[in-house]
Formats: structure tokens, sequence, C-alpha cells
């Protein structure tokens, strides 16, 4: 344990599983408690894009990493405006940071925007428990430390299915997004602005990464983000290119708003949807859904690409997946993870209308499936 002040003695912890099982710590960032469903990530680098992903709302996020905290924090690495988990769980903070981009460090940062994490618990041991029993609701508490009645209060607490949480993290109003992707010289850390616009592209914002925008800049779009309950028909007024559905949290089923627009803009305009718009379009397909034992979450998931036998190593964050057997004869399975078989990617069999499970923007990486946006690009034009 290090990097939080030595000057003062280290606040106890407990996290507490809605099974019982009983992890004791100490606290960093924000005091206070965190409840939510406890998912483990398992990259080793880019603590501060899984924090300000908002796929992660109503989440305790555990990673498997040892060692967080070292690069600290900066403005260029976020995905959203802030964090929007319940709660940060990892075996060791280390601070201060040792980084030339850093400006700040990650305790400060967590407490500035009242995430509660816990540190000094044996991380190994909670992964491979969830893997065995499945994800399932915990809290972390600096405040109240009796394990029964903390245990008590996650089983009590309620989980993700049929919660809509898209709307705790989309937009309010529609807005335009320029900046491309981050130039990482030391003498240049500044964002590209795209004066080139091939493409117009409206993105519904579920839960929206800033990186899947900046990437649609890249590729020449001219992007603008509207809320997950905007109609189809107003999309439909902007005249747009395409539309990209995005990433978000939980079970797309509590989101029927966002299905009933993507069933209405499926074969009027080209579709390209990522992870939770991917779930999302496979219910406006009326194909199925269903929760995971314990999710995907981290920066090493192999994938397939049945079209060409090209095998990826991509980011992926979900919970939910899309039942292979649900899928009308109209979609076509384009992509499947190598780990468990499941759905990876699919797309309309005569309609410009694709979408796959994992994140092409990736942030921090890997950076294999990137080419889905230059696809998307030469669909719109070819469109």
């Amino acid at each position: 344990m290090s990097g939080i002040g030595h000057d003062h003695p280290p606040r106890k912890a407990i996290l507490a599983l809605a099974d019982g099982r009983v992890f004791k710590g100490y606290g960093f960032g924000a005091e206070g408690e965190g409840i939510g469903e406890v998912v483990f990530n398992t990259s080793m680098t880019g603590y501060q894009e899984i924090l300000t992903d908002p796929s992660y709302r109503g989440q305790l996020v555990t990673m498997t990493h040892p060692l967080i905290g070292n690069t600290g924090v900066n403005d260029a690495d976020v995905e959203s405006s802030k964090p929007f988990l319940s709660g940060f769980i990892v075996k060791e903070y280390t601070g201060p940071p040792g980084n030339w981009r850093a400006t700040g460090d990650l305790n400060a940062y967590l407490v500035r925007h009242g995430v509660v994490g816990i540190q000094g618990i044996d991380t190994r041991a909670l992964t491979q428990h969830i893997r065995e029993v499945g994800a399932q609701q915990g809290i972390i508490s600096t405040t109240d430390l009796d394990e029964k009645r903390l245990a008590k209060r996650a089983a009590e607490a309620p989980g993700l299915v049929g919660r809509d949480l898209v709307c705790e993290v989309s937009c309010e109003q529609p807005y335009e997004w320029t900046e491309g992707s981050w130039r990482d010289k030391p003498s240049n850390l500044k964002s590209q602005i795209s004066n080139l616009k091939s493409c117009k592209v409206v993105v519904y914002d579920f839960g929206v990464k800033r990186n899947i925008l900046r990437r649609l800049v890249d590729v020449g779009c001219g992007v603008t983000v509207v809320p997950a309950r905007t109609k189809a028909a107003e999309v439909l007024s902007m005249n747009p290119d395409g539309v990209v559905l995005s990433n978000g949290p939980g079970d797309p089923e509590g989101a029927p708003y966002a299905i009933e627009a993507v069933r209405s803009l499926v074969g009027k305009k080209p579709v390209f949807g990522i992870c939770l718009g991917h779930q999302i379009l496979g219910l406006a397909m009326n194909g199925k859904t269903y929760k995971l034992k314990f999710g995907h979450h981290g920066g090493n998931q192999p994938v397939m690409d049945l079209t060409t036998g090209r095998v990826e190593i991509t980011a992926q964050n979900h919970g939910f997946a899309v039942d292979v057997d649900s899928i009308g004869s109209e979609m076509e399975l384009t992509h499947v993870n190598l780990n468990d078989r499941t759905v990876e990617g699919m797309r309309h069999r005569k309609l410009p209308v694709f979408s796959v499970q994992y994140h092409p923007e990736a942030s921090p990486g890997p950076h294999d499936a990137g080419y889905l946006f230059n696809r998307f690009v030469e669909i719109m034009e070819n469109g």
C-alpha cells in the first residue's frame, strides 16, 4: 500500500458480496460507499480510460493487474465527462505518478469525482470467485464495517437485468464533435481537428466513448451526437449518410425506446453498432439477448472474423450478449469469440447494416479492429 499519504493511518474498508464473501482492505479515493455489480477487467494499462467508460455505470470494477496508479491521470485519456462506475477495486494503489503526461494522481481524481475505492485485497481470489460463481452485487464501504450487514445490503441491491442505465449516462442535448485522435508528441499533446468531412454521421449516445467519436473524425466524418431517446424521425430529418449506435451500460432490453428507434432506421440509412449498440441492433432485428456469467472486460479477447479467418485481439466491456440462435436468416454471423464462442459480430445479408460486440476504437488498445471505421465510411460512400 503506497502513495496516499503516510502522515495519516490507512482507512479500513470492506468489500462485501451478495453471497456473503467478504474482502478486507483499505480505502482510497472518496470516503463512503459504492454499490454495484462486481466485475473484473484484465487490461494491464489504461485504467483512466476504464474509469471514464460510461459502460461501467452500476458496476464495481476490479483490476486484475496488481499495481494501479503509477501513471497518474491526465486530460487526454478520459473517455467521457467523468467516471460513471460505482467503485474501484485494486490490489495495490501506487503513487505519486511517475509519467511525463500526468497532470494529477489517481487518488485525488477519485476523491474529486466521489468514487470509492478499496486496495490491499487479494484481487486474484476475487477474480477467481467471480469466474466460479458469476458476477454479483457487492458493496465497498469505508464507513460501515459490519460484514453481515453489508453482505445483506449487497444481496438486496437491484441488479442490472431490466434496468435502464442508458438514460443515466446519455447526453441531454445534441452536439457536434470535431476532435480527432490525440497525438502524443511531448511538444504537441493536443487533439487534431479535421476539416475533411466526406460523410455526415449521427451517433446515438447510449454512453459513447469519446474515442469512437475521435476515430470517426479521423476517417473524415462530420459527427453529430444525439441523446439516446432521440426519435428515428428526428435523425432522418438530419439526412445523415449513416448512423452509429454506441456502446453503453447494462441490459439492452432496459432501453426499449432505443430498440424502437433502431428498428425504424434499418433499411433507411447505413447502420454501424458497437457493443451495446450491437445488442440493441440484435433486438431491433427480432433477436434475443442474455446475461453472461461474468462478462467480457479487458483488452485481450480473441475474436475470429468468419468472413476472412483472421483473428483479432480486441478490447471488450459487456455483460450481455446476442443469442446466436435467435438471429434471423436476414442477419449473418460474422465474428465469434474464441474463448466462449459467443457472438462478436453480425451483418445484414442485403442492407448496409453491421455491428460488433467489441470496441474497435480501443483506447488504450489493442488496435486490431480500427479498420472497421474505414469500412463504415466505404459502406456509406457506396450506399
